[in-house]
């Protein structure tokens, strides 16, 4: 039986999906596995490429977001588990094998998933502002978490995790979140009231070749904050978490505040001494916050 099956779902991204094609081709110690690829709506030779090869099963569809491409990934997959992984999360030699450890020693607990650590390419130039999304919770929160804890449901990151497909199948990623913002996290939500344990495993290594500058990744999360109103509306309960409360109780920076703070945040980010993780953060919420407004108006 296939152990695994890893589904990628991709979009323009050829170069850097070949990249993660051959580290996956270059496990150590991973038990049987296949490999599916849904190209959502690629105008690149994504299908040219990909298609053709004899490793992979590969599929088209209309550019409809990620989480169709995995509810897509999992329908065509064989595997006990599925583990997901991005089209730039480049996976280490023994990202599988680890993996398959902590659902052997959970005694293949079917409501068990496997959280394994996403970070920077070594070699790479890293910011403080992109140590500070990958470790205090904007993008990732590693440094919120340690080796072997069982998380909980908001660390659910689809860039290098495993569960089971039979659950997937049954409880599917909801597809009415229009980017890849918290259609992940929402899925997780549902599944922890069924019972899901998320283990996290940090030798279970991909490297995110993905960098975030502090502008591109504000404009991240005015996305992020429209689509945290979609789950806010699904799931009014959280209000809360999702920062509903704020927009009653707190006034959003005017432009003049925000130019200032994003001068701060972006001399933090080309000179490390002068980084302050207060500013990054009071930046990047007022951008969410904004997106959120907007889309509770939507």
């Amino acid at each position: 039986m296939t152990y695994f099956s890893v589904v990628i779902p991709t979009h323009n991204r050829l170069p850097m999906l070949l990249r993660v094609l051959e580290a996956l081709q270059n496990q150590i110690g991973a038990p049987e596995f296949e490999t599916i690829v849904i190209d959502d709506g690629s105008s690149d030779d994504t299908a040219r490429f990909i298609g053709a090869r004899c490793d992979v099963t590969f599929r088209t569809q209309p550019n409809s977001g990620p989480g169709r491409a995995r509810n897509h990934g999992v329908s065509l997959a064989k595997g006990r588990y599925v583990v997901f992984i991005g089209d730039d999360t480049v996976p280490g030699e023994r990202f599988l094998a680890e993996h398959a450890r902590v659902h052997d020693q959970a005694g293949n607990d079917p409501l068990v998933a496997c959280l394994g650590y996403t970070g920077w390419p070594a070699g790479t130039l890293v910011t403080a502002f992109m140590d500070y999304i990958n470790d205090f919770g904007l993008q990732f929160g590693y440094k919120l978490i340690r080796h072997g804890d069982v998380v909980p449901f908001n660390f659910f990151y689809t860039s290098n995790i495993s569960m089971g497909r039979q659950l997937l199948a049954d409880h599917p990623f909801d597809t009415t979140f229009p980017s890849a913002a918290w259609e992940d996290i929402e899925l997780a939500y549902r599944l922890d009231r069924k019972g899901l344990k998320i283990h996290y495993n940090e030798n279970a290594i991909t490297r995110h070749y993905h960098p975030m500058t502090v502008d591109s990744f504000a404009r991240r999360q005015y996305t992020v904050g429209k689509s945290g109103a979609i789950f806010y509306s699904k799931h009014p309960e959280l209000g809360h978490f999702l920062g509903v409360h704020e927009l009653e109780t707190r006034r959003l920076a005017n432009e003049k505040q925000l130019a200032r703070l994003r001068r701060r945040a972006r001399l933090g980010e080309r000179f490390r001494f002068l980084a302050q993780p207060k500013v990054f953060e009071t930046l990047m919420r007022e951008h969410y916050l904004r997106g959120l407004k907007d889309g509770m108006k939507g």
